[in-house]
Order: C-alpha cells, then structure tokens, then sequence
C-alpha cells in the first residue's frame, strides 16, 4: 500500500547513554555504539501536561531533545509570554503528609484543573504543530524588547487590542478561549485549596526546589516520559519590563503564582496584608467576569498606533516630571529625624531609646540630641550590604524596620521604630536602597516611599465602613481568598469569645473584613489591580528567596542557603533567621568541585563560603547563581535575540 509518512521528526535516543543521537553527520563507532548497543528511532516532539502558574494544565507538544532552557522558551513563544529565561520547569512535589495513591486517582485530581478543551491539543495531520504566534510577526519574539512593537493588550484591562486571529495566529489557541491565558480564573472551591500540597516548614519548602529540571539537558535525558505532568513556573524573582501593554498573559500568570504562593502559605504575610491580598483577588476576580463580557462584545478593537505609541512611551520612560529630575544633582539627600533605636541582647530587658538620627550615603549615625549633631555620634552603622525586613501593624501603629548589618563574625540585629507611616516610609526605602549599595540620590528612591506609601494604605480598614448592600455579599467566598491558617485563626478566636456559634457567623466576619479593605483598592482597573498584587507579594519578606538544604565548610548541623536575585544568605533551618548575608555585587567568582559537589564562592576582601548541598544536585544551586548574575546583564535598549550560550556559559558548568 502506497502510504507516505513524514519521519522528518524522528532521531535516535540511546537508552543506556541517555543521549540523543542528533549529529547526523557522525558515524555510529564514532559514538561509540557497538553492535549489541539498542537504540529508539522516536520523535523529538511529544506531548507533555503542563501545569501553568495559575494551577490548570493544558496540553502542549514539546521538542524532547532540545535543552530544557529551549524547548521553554518555545512554550512561552506558543502562549505569548516574553522573557521565558525567568520561567523553567519543576517536577511536582510529592506531599509526605498523604498516602501513596493509585495514578487514577492523581490523574482525576489533575484532570478536575484542566483547562476547556483541552486547550492545546496535537495536529493529526503532522508530527509536529507549530502552536503558536504567526511566524515573522510582533508575537514570534516574545523575549525581545523593541522600541517600535504595537502594543498587543489594552493597558487598562488586559484584553487584546487586536482580533484572535493575529493574537493567536492559526494556532489551536485561536479556535477555543485565547483569552482564557489572561484571565484569572476564581477559585470555585475550598475543597480545590484543600487538596493542594502546603509546605509546613523552611525545610518542605527547600524540598520543593529539588525538583527543578537542568537548564542544559534535555527532558529525555532527565528521565521526563510522555505525557508527564511538569510545572511551568517563574524560576527567578527578577520580573524584567513588566508592561501592560505586551504582558497581560505573563502579568496574569505571575499574579496567579502570587497568589497560589500566599493561599498555600509558602510565602508568611500578616493578617492586616492578607486581608488586603484577599480583597485584591476578589476585585480581580470581579473586574475579570465584566472584562471577558465586554471583550465578547467587542473583539475587534481599533488601535491608532500612534496615540499607543506615544502613549507607550509616557509610560516606560523612567524618571517622571521634569522638576524631579532637574533638581540639585551635586548634592545627595538626607534623612534626619528623632527615631527609637533597639539593639537586642540575650538577657536584656532595656527597651528602644530615642536617638537624633541622620542617614547620610548609606550610614546611619546616631546622636542622643539634635543639639550634638555636629559632634562625635554615639552609634554609626553602614547599611551597605544588610538584610531590611518590615515589622508593620497598621492598626496596632507600629512602623519597625529590622536591620541585620554584616560584621565579621556574623550578623549584628538592630531595630528601628518609627512614629508613622510617612517617616517609615522614607526611612525604609532609604534602608533598601543603601542596602543596595545605593543612595537616595537613586532616581528610584521617590518611586519607592510610594511604593510603600500605597502598600500601607491598601491595608487600611475603614474604622466606619460604609453600609454593604447585601447583594455584593454573596458572591465573596472567603475560604478561597484567605490562607487556611487564617480561616483557623478566626476560629480559635470566636470559639475563645462565645460558646456558641451563629451559623456563618465567622464567615461572614473575614467577609466584612476583606470587604473592608476591598474600598482601599476598589477604583483599581484589572491590570492595575494585578500589578499591585504582585508588587506587594515583592513587598513581603520572604519574597524571592529559594531555600536549599546544605551543611557549610566547619558547620556541624544542616543549615539552609537561600539564594535571591542579588544575594546568598545562610539561613538558621528551624527559625528561617539570616545567619550571615553575602551580595553578587562583592562576587570575585564561584566554582563546583563536581567530585565532593561542593559549591565555593570567593567575595572580595578575600572572604569565602563553601557549602554541600544535602539533598539536591549541586548543579541545581550552581544554575540559581549563574541565572541571576545573567539575568542581571539585561538591559532595555538590548534589541538582539536571548544570548543562549551565554546563559549555558554561566549555569551549566561543564559545558
């Protein structure tokens, strides 16, 4: 039978090497194959379960030969998401606390989060689909930055500006919901919360990050089968060029990693903020079913390229007015202002004294009066290098800014007390940026004390809240906007206050609350509402620091490193307190003695920090390090495609 099919796809996959055979050219003795050696002639491209930042999977076919850090940035080119070198994929977490279930089990707890459709789904034509954007078109570089690309979403609530058909070209995006990417998608259940995988210490969370795939290695050679079910997840907290007007499926999907990160309680926030972030999700939640409507109705909006661009251009130019930026550049700006200054002490009891405070560069110097000032301070320290961390209780007025200042022999804790929201506002962002290494001279210091300005007031409650029609009442649903921790602390309080309880009555509390705080942030349009989610998750203390378990050189016990984007920090495993923190900035270089997997890193003044990591692959660590100092050389007037070698040059090692 004359039947023809395309083998165009299909290479050779050597089961015992785990290598591909993809160099054509080479002989098979040059591989060193021998006569009994058994390879697979399979395709490259198969299917893969991915589950997306917002916890729903879809269906996608994957080149299983490509690097990993490729074949992502090939996914993110089918869903329009630019940047894909802070994105990679994670192998789901096992929950110790449950039993070990049947696949069929897992397979219908996954299959109840699958998106319609399925909304990818093969060709039957071809071995390979091209899913994605129209080749040659603004859409086909999602990593890029280019001064002259059409804005593609409305910067108000995200939709496209233009029709499915160009958004989404000839793709299987196009035929179902392609808005369905940049939507959030509530919450219907608590059961759905319930099910979910919650770390319960600094340590589950460090087993989480085992699971990250290598960068430089294929899915094959990873052990990845067909039809697996991976994580597609933000791997790096280095959010590049957020922008409305390109972004609005990377803005929503980053908003739902937030969110999911603070219902699962992997990331610790107060209750004043958590309520916030529950009111910032049901305004979302709210604004999204309207955007969806309106967007049915009207699909096919025209841009006048013009006004998008100038428009564009208002907006991504940094500074502001031209009076902030033509001030006095020869001198840099000063704080000083009477601030209650606390040094912790094991057997103390003093409390916070009053000092006349002045922040000049990155130093604070302390005086016990404004009168001394000119004088010798009595305390000085230089925030250069130091971990800030927020102490704030809005309602209990309490503006405390704890500093954990390098010395030699470890960490010195001081803590400082303001008296509002304004004075710890400008004293915060001041602490940031000199522990940056920078000063208020920065042109993004004003930006800051904003930034925190508007992130307390979002977390202001009403104190005469105005009459709720009940209507709106019924359509929150509190036990899917709020951590589970939080829902038993309201709990424990009411059963302490009344024996016994009105039915929904704690409900209906976390409801007038979160209601309460939703008037903080009810003018917001659905991106603005989204952006500022994800700038007060960047806000929280813990934000950006993924936690690995190691034991350091002439350490006795396992201890955590935790890695950020600008910084290493040794970490107590119990507590979670930052024992000692080193900046990227001091980093002379780092090396892995791949034998012993132990990672070395050498700062300046001849400082060094040697670790084992226990229960990871040093190479995973080794690809934080690398990643973060190549996400650092990215600039926005870059026009040229992602340098992959470089990336490989500095997180693969032995490449």
């Amino acid at each position: 039978i004359d039947v023809k099919k395309d083998w165009s796809d299909h290479a050779l996959w050597w089961e015992k090497k785990r290598t591909w055979l993809l160099k054509t050219h080479w002989t098979l003795d040059k591989y060193g194959i021998q006569a009994d050696a058994k390879l697979q002639f399979t395709p490259q491209h198969k299917l893969l379960r991915l589950q997306l930042p917002n916890m729903k999977y879809v269906k996608v076919k994957v080149n299983f030969s490509d690097r990993v850090f490729k074949a992502v940035s090939d996914i993110c080119k089918t869903f329009n998401i630019r940047h894909p070198e802070e994105l990679s994929l994670l192998k789901k977490p096992r929950d110790p606390t449950k039993k070990k279930k049947k696949k069929l089990d897992d397979q219908s707890e996954d299959e109840a989060l699958e998106l319609e459709g399925p909304l990818i789904t093969p060709g039957s034509g071809t071995d390979v689909l091209y899913i994605g954007p129209l080749k040659g078109s603004i859409y086909s570089s999602p990593g890029l930055y280019s001064k002259t690309m059409t804005p593609t979403y409305d910067a108000h609530d995200g939709s496209p500006l233009s029709p499915t058909s160009a958004w989404f070209g000839d793709s299987a995006l196009s035929e179902g919901n392609p808005g369905i990417l940049a939507v959030s998608q509530p919450i219907t259940s608590p059961e759905i919360l319930a099910k979910m995988f919650k770390p319960q210490a600094l340590l589950d969370k460090a087993k989480i990050n085992q699971g990250w795939l290598d960068s430089s290695r294929s899915l094959m050679e990873q052990d990845v089968k067909e039809n697996e079910a991976l994580l597609l997840r933000f791997k790096y907290y280095s959010f590049f060029d957020l922008n409305p007007k390109y972004d609005a499926i990377r803005i929503n999907q980053l908003y739902e990693q937030a969110k999911w990160a603070i219902l699962l309680e992997e990331i610790e926030c107060t209750e004043e903020e958590m309520m916030m972030f529950a009111a910032l999700q049901y305004h979302i939640n709210k604004l999204s079913i309207m955007t969806s409507e309106n967007h049915l109705n009207n699909s096919d909006k025209e841009v006048d390229e013009v006004d998008a661009a100038l428009s564009d251009l208002e907006i991504t130019l940094e500074g502001g007015k031209t009076s902030t930026i033509l001030g006095d550049i020869t001198s840099i700006p000063e704080l000083a202002d009477y601030i209650k200054v606390f040094k912790p002490k094991k057997l103390t009891l003093k409390g916070y004294k009053q000092y006349w405070c002045t922040f000049k560069d990155t130093s604070i110097s302390c005086y016990k009066s404004k009168e001394e000032s000119s004088g010798t301070p009595a305390h000085q320290m230089n925030l250069r290098g130091c971990e800030v961390t927020p102490d704030v209780n809005i309602s209990g007025q309490k503006f405390n800014i704890k500093l954990l200042i390098p010395v030699a022999e470890g960490m010195n804790e001081i803590w400082l007390r303001c008296d509002n929201e304004k004075q710890y506002a400008h004293w915060m962002a001041a602490c940031r940026l000199a522990s940056k290494g920078k000063t208020m001279a920065d042109s993004s210091y004003n930006l800051e004390v904003q930034n925190i300005l508007s992130f307390l007031k979002m977390q202001h409650l009403n104190p005469d809240p105005q009459l709720i029609p009940e209507q709106i009442t019924t359509d929150i649903n509190p036990e899917c906007l709020v951590s589970p921790r939080y829902l038993k602390k309201y709990k424990n309080k009411q059963e302490k206050g009344c024996k016994k309880q009105m039915p929904g009555y704690i409900r209906d509390l976390i409801t007038a609350r979160i209601l309460e705080a939703h008037q903080n942030v009810a003018q917001m349009s659905l991106i603005e509402a989204k952006m500022r989610f994800i700038q007060a998750w960047q806000s929280l203390p813990e934000f950006g620091i993924t936690h690995f378990i190691a034991r350091f050189q002439g350490g006795k016990k396992e201890e955590l490193i935790g890695i950020a984007y600008n910084r290493l920090i040794r970490m107590d495993a119990s507590t979670g307190d930052a024992i000692k923190t080193w900046r990227f900035s001091n980093m002379k270089q780092w090396n892995v003695n791949w034998e012993i997997k132990m990672v070395t890193v050498e700062f300046a003044d001849e400082v060094r920090l040697s670790f084992i990591c226990t229960e990871v692959d040093c190479k995973v660590v080794h690809e934080f390090i690398g990643g973060y100092i190549f996400l650092s050389t990215r600039a926005k007037d870059q026009n040229e495609s992602l340098d992959e070698e470089m990336f490989y040059k500095l997180t693969s090692g032995w490449v």
